[in-house]
């Protein structure tokens, strides 16, 4: 039996199992609210008896219900609600690198999207709805007006606020961490 098959008879079994089915189980974790998968799990054991194997499969399932898990899903998430208005600076950008070579890929995570060559050259983010903030790699480069410093996987970063800024000083310098990748 694979592990689809074996997750799909557990489902099947949670009525008779546990007293409940997926959903109901789903709306006493949201009624809970914990964060925690351990504190969720203990809940379910403690409060409801449920056993070790099925809470884990109620507590997995309902962490990760409504988690995009495709390229465009993941992007629309990061650009939804108040966000919304940045998705025209996040579609320049990646519409400007793909023009670099036909090896650009463009790989959509949970809070960014990663610009790679053989290795990351940049990252775009929106961390807040009032800017996309663009990371790019650039060692030995000084920071320079709208090219600051940053750390983490970027060595600088532009913040971004309207779609006009995605300029030929910005382009190059998204060439330049391009080429050096």
């Amino acid at each position: 039996m694979d592990v689809d098959a074996a997750t799909s008879t557990m489902i099947a079994n949670l009525p008779e199992r546990t007293g409940r089915p997926l959903d109901e189980w789903f709306a006493v974790l949201d009624d809970a609210g914990l964060e925690k998968h351990a504190q969720a799990m203990a809940l379910l054991k403690s409060e409801y008896g449920v056993t070790h194997g099925f809470a884990n499969l109620i507590v997995t399932l309902h962490r990760s219900r409504g988690i995009a898990t495709s390229d465009e899903s993941l992007v629309d998430a990061q650009y939804s609600g108040k966000k919304g208005a940045l998705r025209p600076i996040y579609e320049r950008l990646v519409e400007l690198v793909t023009t670099f070579g036909d090896d650009v890929q463009v790989d959509p995570k949970k809070t960014g999207v990663s610009l790679r060559r053989s290795k990351q050259f940049a990252l775009i983010e929106a961390p807040s709805a009032a800017r996309v903030q663009l990371g790019v790699n650039l060692r030995d480069v000084a920071p320079e007006g709208r090219l600051r410093a940053a750390t983490g996987m970027c060595t600088h970063r532009i913040d971004v606020t309207a779609v006009d800024e995605v300029d030929d000083e910005l382009v190059s310098w998204l060439r330049e961490a391009y080429r050096r990748a």
